[in-house]
C-alpha cells in the first residue's frame, strides 16, 4: 500500500458492509491491493441477505463508471472528498459519473451520502476502540482474512448482545 510520506508498506485494505438498523456487519472481505473499486459490486452481492439493500452508500474509493453502470441497486457514491470541489465530468465519457454528480448536488442525493458517516464508518472505530484490536497476528493473506472475519463477528456478538439488552 502506498504511504502518504512516499514509498510502500505491505498492508491490507479490508471492505465492509454494514447494515443500517443494527450496525451489524453483514460482508467482511480483506485483500492486499490498494484499490477499493473493484469491491463495490462483490460487497453488494455479499450483503444480500435474501435480497439485495435498497440503497447502497460509498465513498470516493468505490467511484468508477463500471460500478455505477452496473450496479444492480440504488448508489450514491461520492466523487471526491465531502466538501472539496472535484473536476468537473465529461458527461459524453463518463455518462454514469456525470449523474451521480447531479444527483449528489440535490438535498435527497447529499442526505443520503451524509447517512455513511454514521452507518459505515462506526463498525471501524469499535473494532479498534471498543475490541482494542490495531493489528493482525496472523502472517498470509487467507489466514489475515480469516482472523479479520473473526474480528467482524466478535464485534457483531457484541452488537447483539448490546441491542438485546435495549
Amino acid at each position: 500500500m502506498k504511504r502518504a510520506g512516499g514509498g510502500f508498506d505491505p498492508s491490507y485494505n479490508g471492505q465492509t458492509a454494514v447494515d443500517e438498523a443494527a450496525h451489524i456487519i453483514v460482508a467482511a472481505e480483506l485483500d492486499n491491493t490498494a484499490p477499493d473499486a473493484n469491491w463495490l459490486l462483490p460487497m453488494i452481492q455479499a450483503a444480500n441477505l435474501g435480497e439485495l439493500p435498497k440503497l447502497g452508500l460509498a465513498d470516493a474509493g468505490y467511484r468508477s463508471e463500471d460500478n455505477l453502470k452496473n450496479s444492480s441497486i440504488d448508489l450514491v457514491v461520492a466523487l471526491g472528498r465531502e466538501g472539496k470541489q472535484h473536476a468537473q465530468v465529461d458527461a459524453q465519457q463518463y455518462p454514469h459519473t456525470a449523474a451521480m454528480a447531479a444527483k449528489l448536488q440535490t438535498d435527497e442525493g447529499q442526505a443520503a451520502y451524509r447517512k455513511r458517516k454514521w452507518i459505515a464508518e462506526p463498525p471501524s472505530g469499535w473494532i479498534k476502540n471498543v475490541l482494542g484490536f490495531r493489528q493482525f497476528s496472523m502472517r498470509g493473506l487467507h489466514r489475515v482474512r480469516a482472523e479479520c472475519k473473526l474480528v467482524c463477528a466478535a464485534l457483531n456478538l457484541r452488537r447483539m448482545a448490546a441491542l438485546r439488552t435495549t
